[in-house]
């Protein structure tokens, strides 16, 4: 569904766990990272949109998730024309989008990458809530910083560390197996269809990151 100045509805979700690490899911087949997000369909309001594509993407449903936080209003970017299909050239100009900030209230193994049979994922990871936009691709990088930045306010006070990663540092002591969840071997179990990344390498080069490990 396109407005008349050709920008396509969508809702962009940012899903918490109990530290306010957020999912961080890796586009199928690439090397970019994302959070989940997707178009809001033909009578749908924005929150019935985020509670469809959270289980399409990531396996979750609406009991899994309290709803924390939503932008006030619409955030917008661009998609270059080499992104864009050829017969939508023209019409089509990019994504306007209401951001949820999500709290889980299951477990790592609710999450499923293959809940359906068009997964947007082949691998996820808990990250630091200010994520690197370096391994976003770069027209969405705008949207994140401006969603990321709309709604830190409203992170539960048990996230210490954002002071200090959003200035570029980090906490002097940090919790024993933070970022593990999901890790075998750290007493958590990996979601059906899910591969988890412990210690990814952000920086998008030619080269795979170190540390993936996709779905086959």
């Amino acid at each position: 569904m396109l407005d008349r100045d050709g920008f396509r509805h969508n809702v962009g979700i940012i899903l918490l766990n109990q530290k306010n690490q957020v999912f961080w899911g890796k586009r199928i087949r690439t090397h970019s990272w994302q959070f989940p997000q997707g178009g809001i369909d033909r009578g749908e309001t924005p929150e019935q949109a985020m509670v469809r594509e959270l289980h399409e993407e990531v396996g979750l449903l609406r009991e899994h998730i309290r709803i924390v936080a939503r932008t006030r209003d619409w955030l917008r970017y661009e998609v270059p024309d080499r992104y864009i299909r050829r017969d939508a050239r023209g019409h089509y100009k990019g994504q306007k989008q209401i951001w949820f900030l999500l709290q889980l209230l299951g477990n790592d193994w609710d999450l499923n990458l293959r809940a359906t049979d068009h997964p947007e994922f082949d691998a996820w990871r808990w990250n630091d809530y200010w994520v690197p936009l370096d391994a976003v691709v770069e027209f969405k990088r705008g949207v994140y910083e401006m969603a990321l930045t709309e709604l830190a306010r409203h992170l539960p006070r048990n996230e210490y560390r954002n002071r200090f990663l959003r200035q570029g540092m980090r906490p002097q002591e940090q919790d024993a197996g933070a970022g593990q969840a999901g890790l075998p071997g750290h007493g958590m179990e990996l979601p059906p269809g899910g591969s988890f990344v412990p210690d990814i390498q952000c920086k998008q080069d030619s080269d795979r990151p170190q540390g993936t490990h996709e779905v086959q």
